[in-house]
């Protein structure tokens, strides 16, 4: 998978908050669910742009889709 941007934490949450995840809880990472899958966003700025990668591809985005969001 290509490297997605270093971005802070919470402009993946406000992108995920776009296609409909909620924040479930929060503590040392931030974890999002839309009810069928969950996503656990560390709180670091930035994000690893690997991490931010699998991330996004564990919600079913390409690197593209997910640029394009942001």
């Amino acid at each position: 998978m290509p490297k997605l941007p270093g971005i802070g934490h919470l402009d993946a949450v406000r992108v995920f908050e776009k296609l409909g995840y909620r924040i479930a809880r929060q503590s040392g990472h931030i974890v999002m669910s839309n009810g069928k899958i969950r996503l656990v966003i560390p709180r670091s700025s930035p994000l690893n742009a690997f991490t931010m990668g699998g991330i996004a591809k564990t919600a079913g985005l390409t690197p593209e889709q997910f640029r394009a969001l942001l």
